[in-house]
């Protein structure tokens, strides 16, 4: 119904162009609001007093010029001038069972619009370091990045998802090296371990892979290894001097083609197993995009020399700088280093090029909480490329707190104390940690509760949608029992009987559900969906205690159970969106 009143202004501000009350140029914004109070009516809109300065009106002039330019429509009783201006629509109290009749013809494409209009979106998230396994903080970027990128699709935007590759630079290389040294451990050799390094079961796990197959082929003597090297910070040293000049020596001793036999061992270890890890958790990608094809490929030096050309670039004490604070950053940032390297700031840039350059209309990154610094660098970098800087869209995502009873479960890749993904998905299912994960705005922070998550109780809100999705399942099954048959077009014509207060509620719910979709996908929130998911679900079960679906009269029967279809369908539609399963037992 709220489409169909934009459709009916719209061809009012049409009619009002055509008499020239409404300059032709005019492209109103046209918003429909559901009002808070029946006896302002269904649906208002303030169109008028939007235009009313555009059009050198008076607000409610120019809303009674509109009112008058409407279409007649039977599902409308009527129109009212309130306020200053706003309009305000009543609608037939027989148009609200149409919705059935929506929901039933158009199925799982129930909700979807084209609002999007085929625009190209590329949507990027999680892109964790290739350094070690995805654990639970990781967990919520990936949900809610899919999520978000399905609600896209849904509304009518090209949708690209891409994982962004961190497969060059130092912490790369502390990986290699943290392998190295537990392959040197496999081979009897007494080495220190840094405390720098990254020491989860995991390298080890890759160290004995590599042993068992290539045996002491790059082992090297410790005393080599540890020559000279500054002490470590427990010995009162400095730790990154200490795992940097380690990482020199293990490219020393080992040249340049054995160092990455670890190299690449790691890498190709770890991103496959995220790549796993990501599908079992319903997240699949369009393009896994490697940084150091931008390195390879020359896009890093193509980049700055397009910063250089528009002034951008300045050299001081042997490093390159971008000039960023004048395009909003809160200070110049290097971009190649005293000693030749470019930084990880030039390949992000290089990577937004290359982002610009592939045409998209519109790019989101999705990103952990504390990268909102970098947001000013980035937005700087697209200016100075020379693009629009409002295509960019970055969404934070809090990381998700672990709890094991009142004990925090402490994460760090690095000292391997972490719980991972899989672990996560294994104790509480898939289902239950998609939901959790986009139950709050994305950059609220979150604790995640294992027990609830777990319970089957109404008290854990993703079983509680299933459990109304089942019910439903459970309705039709008693009705084979009882050897009737669902009498669908009899159910149509009957659906006037449905004028208990829980009907006209679900109803009016299940109306909403097209522009719920529409608002969470465009503000970028999937908790809309969830939210408005819990809300059908409770509706529903009020409603199967308080009424009886299948009663002996056919007429109620049949309309009923073309209700209760409807709450089913868009449960289904809901959840899938959000990649969760619709049991039809429980």
């Amino acid at each position: 119904m709220k489409k169909k009143i934009e459709e009916l202004i719209l061809q009012a501000v049409e009619t009002l162009k055509a008499k020239g009350v409404l300059a032709q140029e005019m492209t109103p914004n046209i918003t429909i609001d559901r009002t808070r109070d029946p006896q302002h009516g269904d649906f208002a809109s303030n169109l008028a007093l939007m235009l009313a300065k555009q059009a050198k009106l008076n607000p409610r002039q120019l809303a009674e010029q509109l009112m008058a330019a409407l279409p007649p429509d039977a599902a409308i009783i009527k129109v009212e001038l309130a306020g200053p201006g706003f309009i305000n629509f009543f609608i037939d109290p027989a148009a609200q069972f149409q919705v059935i009749r929506q929901i039933h013809d158009q199925g799982r494409s129930f909700g979807l619009s084209q609002i999007g209009a085929g625009k190209r979106v590329q949507v990027e998230f999680v892109s964790a370091n290739p350094t070690g396994p995805l654990h639970v903080g990781h967990g919520r970027g990936a949900a809610y990045g899919s999520v978000v990128a399905d609600l896209l699709q849904a509304v009518g935007f090209d949708v690209h998802r891409e994982y962004y590759v961190n497969d060059a630079g130092r912490q790369m290389d502390i990986l290699a090296t943290s392998i190295w040294l537990r392959y040197l451990e496999e081979c009897g050799e007494l080495v220190h371990f840094p405390s720098n390094a990254y020491r989860g079961d995991y390298v080890r796990e890759i160290a004995l892979d590599i042993h068992k197959n290539a045996n002491n082929e790059y082992r090297r003597p410790a005393e080599l290894v540890l020559e000279d090297i500054p002490p470590d910070e427990p010995a009162g040293g400095d730790k990154e001097e200490h795992i940097d000049a380690l990482i020199t020596r293990a490219k020393t001793l080992l040249g340049e083609s054995l160092y990455q036999d670890f190299f690449q061992k790691g890498l190709n270890t770890i991103l496959e197993d995220i790549k796993v890890d990501l599908s079992e958790f319903g997240v699949d990608y369009q393009e896994w995009f490697s940084e150091r094809q931008l390195m390879n490929d020359g896009s890093v030096e193509k980049a700055l020399e397009r910063l250089r050309a528009g002034g951008h670039l300045y050299e001081q004490d042997g490093a390159t700088w971008f000039a960023c604070a004048r395009l909003g950053d809160e200070k110049d940032r290097v971009v190649v280093r005293d000693n030749g390297q470019s930084t990880y700031f030039a390949s992000d840039i290089a990577y937004h090029m290359n982002k610009l350059d592939r045409g998209f209309d519109q790019i989101v990154n999705i990103w952990g909480a504390d990268h909102h610094g970098y947001i000013p660098r980035v937005r700087a970098a697209i200016q100075a490329l020379g693009a629009d800087e409002s295509k960019l869209k970055v969404l934070l995502v809090q990381f998700a707190s672990l709890y094991r009873g009142e004990e925090k479960v402490q994460m760090s890749t690095r000292s391997g104390e972490f719980v991972t993904l899989r672990q996560l998905r294994n104790e509480v299912g898939r289902d239950a940690a998609r939901f959790f994960y986009v139950m709050r705005r994305s950059e609220q922070h979150m604790d995640f509760d294992l027990k609830l998550a777990t319970s089957k109780s109404n008290e854990n809100p993703v079983f509680y949608v299933q459990y109304a999705y089942a019910r439903v399942c459970s309705v039709l099954r008693q009705l084979d029992e009882k050897s009737w048959e669902r009498d669908l077009p009899l159910g149509m014509k009957n659906l006037t009987l449905l004028a208990e207060e829980h009907e006209a509620g679900l109803l009016g719910t299940l109306a909403r559900y097209p522009e719920v979709l529409e608002r969470a996908a465009l503000q970028h929130e999937p908790h809309q969906l969830v939210q408005y998911l819990r809300e059908l679900a409770n509706e529903f079960h009020t409603y199967y205690n308080a009424h009886q679906f299948l009663v002996d009269d056919a007429n109620m029967r049949n309309a009923r159970l073309n209700l209760i279809c409807a709450v089913k369908q868009v449960l289904a539609n809901g959840l899938g969106l959000l990649n969760i399963n619709a049991p039809e037992a429980m």
